[in-house]
């Protein structure tokens, strides 16, 4: 019986360059082997560290399976945008310390305040949805605390505070996530705001987004009320320091102080960058916001 754990793929490799698996985990001192031991192996060189040690120059050695010795499959090749994404994706969850704090707030008041506004809203030609006020209560909550309103310089030396608000919006597209930017949200009433969102996601879906529409946003929202979910942790898209995640408004009962009542509760996911923003700037951070959601009249102060 074999001692060692090797794909086929690895085996098939070793046995082609005329390599004793069994000798080489005893060499080693590991029964885990990867290609890299064995091309090491046959080059002569210092046998890497296999699959404990996963800080190696070249990690991609361990995706490099035959998984058509396990059964049918299919190869279907990534578009260059997915690809793109995916690197930076990656890129931004191996150099971020990334916490994410959950909140809930009750989105009653929203909804409420929704229904009155509607024939104002139709008159204009706006489809005005609860995201329009989660963008104004976003804007509010980086007004306060600017620490959330900044991006951190490459070497981590610097701070930049940024005196505009930009809002992201992620959008998942049929050819995938992207993020178009609101600028100047901040100055913007839910009217326009939510005129905004709708037109971006629009031109997102049709691959008609200008340059200019990406990049540069002072925080983003990935909104995935519309899908499903409790909870989520969204990965902060540098250069930014946090995003917000949303995801199903759900019904559950409420204490008012005298008796539970149902209520829409919209659950909050804050991830954000350790190395710029604490935890208990965190904490604060998502009470104001919940607390704006859940009395939309303080958005219009």
């Amino acid at each position: 019986m074999t001692r060692v754990t090797a794909s086929p793929s690895v085996r098939a490799l070793a046995g082609r360059k005329g390599i004793d698996l069994e000798d080489l985990g005893r060499t080693l001192g590991r029964r885990a082997l990867a290609r890299e031991d064995v091309e090491a192996a046959v080059s002569g060189s210092k046998p890497g560290g296999g699959l404990s040690s996963v800080s190696g120059p070249d990690h991609s050695t361990f995706w490099d399976v035959d998984h058509s010795a396990y059964g049918p499959v299919r190869a279907e090749p990534m578009t260059r945008f997915a690809r793109t994404s995916a690197r930076n994706l990656a890129a931004a969850n191996a150099l971020i310390p990334q916490v994410t704090h959950h909140d809930e707030a009750d989105a009653g008041a929203i909804e409420e305040f929704r229904k009155t506004l509607k024939a104002e809203a139709a008159e204009n030609g706006v489809r005005l949805t609860a995201l329009a006020f989660h963008v104004k209560a976003l804007v509010h909550c980086l007004k306060r605390f600017e620490t959330f309103n900044a991006s951190l310089s490459p070497d981590g030396a610097m701070l930049y505070l940024k005196d505009y608000v930009h809002i992201g919006i992620a959008v998942d597209t049929p050819y995938g996530l992207t993020v178009p930017v609101v600028r100047d949200a901040d100055r913007k009433g839910l009217f326009e705001l939510a005129k905004d969102i709708s037109a971006l996601a629009a031109k997102a879906a049709g691959r008609k987004l200008p340059p200019d529409a990406l990049g540069g946003a002072s925080m983003s929202i990935s909104n995935l009320g519309g899908i499903g979910g409790t909870a989520f942790t969204p990965i902060v898209n540098p250069p930014e320091v946090a995003i917000l995640g949303i995801t199903r408004t759900r019904i559950q009962p409420v204490w008012d102080g005298e008796a539970f009542q149902p209520r829409p509760v919209v659950p909050l996911d804050l991830s954000y960058d350790h190395r710029v923003i604490n935890g208990a700037e965190a904490a604060r951070f998502l009470a104001e916001y919940a607390t704006l959601i859940g009395d939309p009249r303080r958005l219009l102060l």
